[in-house]
């Protein structure tokens, strides 16, 4: 074992037993000490979930990445295991970027990550150069190629650039292996390139998936590419996106193409495109094929933007969202959380058909632990209220605000009393349908809220940083509107 990686679970052994859980999230996963960022190699092995992700233990904010490690049999409940990769070879001495995971067919695991050296030009400029890179090993231990790297900036086609390539995302159909890669192509916009394999460690250029031409953002990365109720979807990350109305906001974002696959040409073809989450901090989406035919999707709740934005004193940065189980319905990509959640939930509190006008409080609504369900109606045929309030995390300080406003059909989450340090981007509208009820589910952690609007047609992911005593609830409305809801302690 190489040196820089013996340091890294050294360190990992002298600080992991001794994690406070009164710090940690119950069942979103963290690094437990340092820092995260995107999910990596989020795959099936010996019949288990493994999820990998960016990580630099030994501070809370970005540094030499790494590959952590948890796995899960229920999505929930997250067992730490070893770092399984360093930045200890020339090709990747500057960093293990992200990748993926696959389960080969001799029973090894296989991870296909994206390795950077940094060259120094004479003028003083810094290039980090990203080529690709595997290592395989037993889901403990993984030993890198000596190959490596086994994509470089010789299988790209003329023009792209050999610095933005990165983030593979690996498959097996039709016989053969197959990945998609982020790059930035020679209009200078991102683009998804296509490459295919017979074994894993020899790859060949096969076709540009799919091309920006500086529609959405300026550089295309952490792709993902699959079949999903009879239409193809591709996740996309993107960087320098430009605001256009509610559905994508500046800066990183992230983007869902439906449509379908020519296979002939290797191309995708575009029906529908959305933002996937429309939250302030979500990105790096990632998937997998779970044993009974689901697909599964985690990301990175946090955003480049805030990730200077942290609890003094906390152990940990960065986050993963709740898993969440996909399907296409209307031409849009679905998210609800993975039903396993259903098995921690506790202390069930229910009322039906509660009218509100003022602020209202409900006995047993409460609680930063949970999964609640909010239906709402207007109270009154004739006159829709102008908007209905869900406040949680709420003392007589703070307060994270869910707002619905019919007139408009907008929901809007203020998070500018949620405990943050700083002035950061508290403020969040997207859009959504109209429909005959509004359903508002609310998945809360310690750190985190996440909202599903009208069963999963609009996911929207939020940190938040308020003290757990602020535990109260309430409910408020501008003209009237009748309410159901369900609530659930989670205990994980």
């Amino acid at each position: 074992m190489k040196d820089k990686l013996q340091r890294a679970r050294t360190f990992e052994q002298r600080y992991h037993p001794h994690l406070s859980e009164t710090e940690q999230p119950r069942f979103h996963v963290t690094g437990g000490v340092g820092w995260i960022n995107d999910p990596n190699g989020f795959s099936v092995y010996r019949g288990e979930y493994h999820l990998f992700y960016q990580y630099n233990p030994y501070d809370t904010k970005w540094g030499p990445m790494h590959w952590g490690h948890v796995k899960t049999r229920d999505f929930l409940h997250w067992d730490r295991l070893p770092c399984a990769l360093a930045p200890d070879e020339s090709y990747d001495k500057d960093g293990c970027f992200s990748g993926s995971a696959l389960e080969l067919p001799d029973g090894r695991h296989l991870l296909l990550y994206t390795s950077v050296r940094n060259v120094r030009r004479s003028n003083g400029v810094v290039d980090g150069y990203q080529t690709q890179s595997v290592a395989v090993g037993d889901g403990i231990d993984y030993q890198k190629f000596e190959g490596n790297p086994i994509l470089d900036a010789d299988d790209l086609p003329e023009g792209n650039s050999r610095i933005d390539f990165r983030d593979p995302k690996i498959w097996f159909e039709e016989g053969k292996f197959w990945a998609v890669v982020g790059n930035r192509s020679a209009d200078k916009s991102g683009s998804i390139l296509l490459f295919e394999s017979d074994d894993t460690f020899h790859w060949r250029f096969c076709s540009v998936l799919a091309s920006c031409h500086n529609q959405y953002g300026k550089m295309w990365e952490c792709p993902d590419f699959f079949e999903l109720d009879g239409k193809q979807v591709l996740l996309i990350s993107t960087q320098n996106m430009t605001s256009m109305g509610l559905e994508f906001h500046p800066g990183n974002a992230t983007l869902c193409i439906l449509g379908r696959y020519d296979r002939e040409k290797r191309h995708m073809l575009r029906d529908n495109t959305h933002a996937v989450d429309y939250g302030t901090d979500f990105y790096a989406m990632q998937t997998l094929k779970a044993l009974d035919g689901r697909r599964v999707m985690i990301a990175w709740m946090q955003s480049w933007e805030s990730s200077g934005c942290k609890l003094k004193g906390l152990p940990f940065c960065g986050q993963m969202t709740l898993p969440r189980e996909l399907s296409v319905r209307d031409g849009r990509l679905i998210q609800n959380p993975v039903r396993e959640i259903e098995q921690y939930r506790a202390v069930k509190v229910s009322y039906q058909n509660m009218m509100i006008t003022d602020e209202t409080s409900l006995q047993g609504v409460c609680g930063r632990f949970l999964d609640m369900t909010v239906t709402v109606r207007p109270g009154n045929r004739d006159h829709m209220y102008r908007y209905f309030k869900v406040n949680v995390a709420k003392d007589g300080e703070r307060v994270t605000m869910i707002r619905h406003k019919p007139e408009n059909n907008t929901i809007r989450v203020d998070r500018s009393r949620s405990g943050f340090p700083h002035d950061i981007v508290n403020v969040r509208d997207f859009p959504i349908f109209p429909h005959d009820e509004l359903k508002l589910r609310i998945i809360m952690d310690r750190y985190s809220l996440e909202l599903f609007v009208n069963d999963g047609e609009q996911a929207a992911s939020f940190v938040i940083y308020t003290p757990i005593s602020a535990d109260s609830i309430s409910f408020s409305c501008d003209g009237s509107a009748i309410i159901d809801v369900v609530k659930y302690d989670i205990e994980v």
